[in-house]
């Protein structure tokens, strides 16, 4: 299959710098999630993780838009609720023999019936407490909330995080691999929101901002909170 050929949603389009940006996610993590990691055992010394996500091309670093929805989900499953990285491994496995579909965290199938699969699966890998099994349903469901399929249950858009002063604010923002080559724009605007910060970080005050691009005020400052490091949780 040529690149004329491939989906867009799985073109490479995002080195692991803006990936791990545009999601809240350390490098580090985010690398270790695509190239695995070794690691020691008492019993069988030196054990390897295999990688949680496949990107279209491995002789290319950048991720695919179906890549950054993987991480999207990964990030709570590990992050929040410290998975180890093999039981994710096979549990994913498992959800996508059963769902029959390649890369089930960024298909519609994993929002109905696989996000139960795989917590059942996880929970007979490490006996996840009924607890823990509703806080991460609750989160997953949460999470896919931000992301919109396609008539053939493909993700095709992002709506990502932001929080401010604890709060979170809602779908202002979007990555669609459709829109301004995959960057982060303004909803129904198709205005990346790297300019909105340029423009703030040169002077420009918001609402001047807001005025000149026909925005509202939130609008501009979910996106310059988007672009300033370490401001989404």
């Amino acid at each position: 299959m040529g690149l004329t050929d491939t989906p867009i949603q799985n073109i490479p389009l995002y080195p692991v710098v803006n990936a791990a940006q545009y999601l809240q996610i350390p490098s580090g993590t985010l690398n270790s999630w695509l190239h695995g990691r070794t690691y020691n055992t008492k019993k069988k010394g030196k054990e390897f993780f295999q990688p949680l996500i496949q990107r279209p091309n491995p002789a290319l670093a950048q991720l695919s838009f179906t890549n950054l929805i993987e991480a999207h989900v990964l990030r709570v499953i590990r992050q929040k609720h410290n998975i180890r990285l093999d039981k994710i491994r096979t549990a994913l496995d498992y959800l996508e023999q059963v769902l029959k579909v390649p890369h089930p965290l960024a298909r519609s199938e994993f929002k109905t019936d696989g996000v139960d699969l795989f917590i059942e699966e996880i929970d007979h890998l490490v006996t996840v407490s009924r607890s823990g099994q509703l806080a991460m349903k609750e989160v997953l469901r949460h999470l896919l909330t931000r992301i919109e399929w396609d008539e053939q249950g493909l993700a095709t858009r992002l709506s990502p995080i932001i929080k401010f002063a604890d709060r979170e604010i809602g779908n202002l923002l979007y990555i669609d691999p459709r829109i301004s080559f995959g960057k982060p724009t303004i909803a129904g605007t198709g205005i990346p929101t790297n300019v909105i910060a340029n423009l703030y970080n040169a002077g420009d005050e918001v609402e001047a901002i807001a005025d000149d691009y026909s925005c509202t005020t939130e609008q501009i400052y979910a996106a310059i909170l988007f672009e300033t490091p370490y401001s989404a949780a």
